[in-house]
């Protein structure tokens, strides 16, 4: 039976289709956020089976696998690659309403010309055909294919940019950048693998660190290396916003008891965040950088399975934490001395969209379009209703017209069908309040506004070099 992902997939008035064809779907993916392995890039990776694109390092759908009550053998265990792959097309039926369904099989549709619906009885002819496909099919094909003309890795700075170099070298079309992730600079709570990552950031620095000033020096060594490369961005993975006062005096004392191997109190690590994110921010603020906040994530809170898969496996979820006041006080320290640079700040949790909206608002200081942007639905609102809450709760309280778009946040290069998931769900919005009369019925209007949300707002706002096919 064919699927059900048509021209007119998501898309419910003639304005919405017009919107959509005419103004959102040639556009290019500029993808400022995701965590694609650099090495697959530069390898310009072939990908041994279905199983292996679709299915590995993707959180989404072992969740969904072990909701079905299917054995973790089958999920990140040692099942043979068609085994996982069976296992996913036994549950698929079982996502229906759950944005996995669309994606599956908009994923099949647009990568592989796969048109059928995703069960255990089409699983041998997908297996065959999808496989048969990537044979002649590499990473630089599924880029090209999707017209991505910038790629923003998420990368440690205790890690090698040696990667990104020689990917600098092979003359892409799409143009790939480090985002400085500095989080493990924070944990001085664990103070073992504080210490076991200070030791490889003193080496990726190429500096002795045995004083909070080596170690300023050493983070701001490799800062600089991400500048030189090409990169713009920063990133920060936070349950909420730090912006506890901390003297220079007081955080030498909590890194010289990290150093010593004894763990920070609660209250010593909320001073010694906020001091390291003040740095960071004005590192960013005189760079010309934009720095990302991801916010509100409560992660690894399966003990057990921590313990036998580690992180990032499926055992996260929305928290509940207070945003505001560490949020504002944050923003507003950088912003007294006139260096708070570009920020996107995303939320996990829908309760705090109008908070986020609103704080945006506080910090615009009329010199750049969107400055603070309140970034798009991230990790478990990156679906259709959620989508259309964070659109709503901007546009509300700022201006829609300047929001840089979705991004893929993703491990896999299959997930580029993401920004076309988005793009009709933001067609289908602004197509159905022309329809009602609450937006002027003017195409050139509306549809001006669509494509530079789909392209041009994130190209002007972070300022990364393209290649000049993608600067029309």
């Amino acid at each position: 039976m064919p699927s059900f992902i048509r021209d007119d997939f998501l898309l419910h008035t003639a304005a919405a289709r017009d919107l959509y064809h005419h103004f959102a779907e040639a556009e290019p993916i500029y993808d400022y956020h995701c965590h694609l392995p650099p090495r697959q890039i530069l390898e310009n990776h072939r990908f041994a089976d279905l199983a292996e694109i679709w299915l590995g390092g993707d959180h989404y759908k072992w969740r969904a696998l072990r909701a079905d009550g299917v054995a973790e053998r089958l999920i990140t265990g040692n099942a043979s690659p068609r085994e996982k792959f069976d296992a996913w097309c036994a549950t698929v039926p079982r996502t229906l309403r759950n944005p996995l369904y669309h994606w599956s099989h908009l994923e099949l549709k647009r990568t592989f010309g796969i048109d059928t619906l995703i069960d255990s009885s089409t699983a041998p002819r997908i297996w065959e055909e999808a496989n048969a496909k990537l044979a002649t099919l590499r990473v630089h094909d599924i880029l090209a294919a999707n017209k991505v003309a910038v790629i923003c890795t998420t990368d440690d700075p205790a890690d090698s940019l040696e990667t990104h170099e020689k990917i600098k070298k092979l003359g892409l079309a799409t143009r790939v950048y480090p985002t400085f992730r500095p989080d493990k600079a924070l944990a001085v709570a664990q103070p073992a693998a504080f210490n076991a990552w200070v030791e490889k950031l003193a080496g990726a620095a190429r500096a002795t660190i045995s004083s909070l000033d080596d170690f300023l020096s050493a983070l701001k060594t490799r800062h600089d290396a991400f500048h030189a490369i090409g990169g713009r961005l920063s990133d920060h993975g936070l349950e909420y916003a730090f912006a506890e006062p901390c003297t220079h005096a007081e955080a030498v004392v909590i890194f010289n008891a990290a150093r010593s191997g004894r763990a920070a109190t609660p209250d010593e690590h909320a001073k010694f965040a906020s001091f390291l994110l003040l740095e960071f921010g004005r590192w960013d603020a005189r760079r010309g950088w934009t720095k990302q906040l991801h916010l509100g994530a409560l992660r690894s809170t399966n003990t057990r399975l921590l313990k036998q898969l580690g992180p990032d496996t499926g055992f996260d979820s929305i928290g509940d934490f207070s945003q505001a006041h560490a949020l504002a006080r944050y923003l507003d320290a950088l912003d007294a001395t006139n260096e708070l640079p570009r920020t996107v700040i995303y939320n996990v949790n829908p309760a705090d969209n109008y908070v986020i909206a609103t704080m945006t608002g506080n910090f615009q200081n009329g010199t750049i379009p969107g400055k603070i942007q309140f970034g798009s639905g991230w990790w478990f609102l990156d679906q259709k209703e959620a989508m259309e809450w964070q659109i709503s709760a901007l546009s509300n309280n700022g201006l829609l017209s300047r929001f840089v778009g979705m991004l893929t946040d993703s491990r896999s290069f299959l997930s580029y069908t993401r920004h076309e998931y988005f793009r009709r769900v933001l067609c289908n919005l602004l197509g159905a309040e022309m329809e009602r009369g609450e937006l002027p019925h003017d195409r050139v209007l509306v549809g001006g506004l669509v494509r530079n949300i789909s392209f041009a707002n994130a190209r002007d706002y972070f300022r990364l070099e393209l290649d000049p096919r993608f600067l029309g």
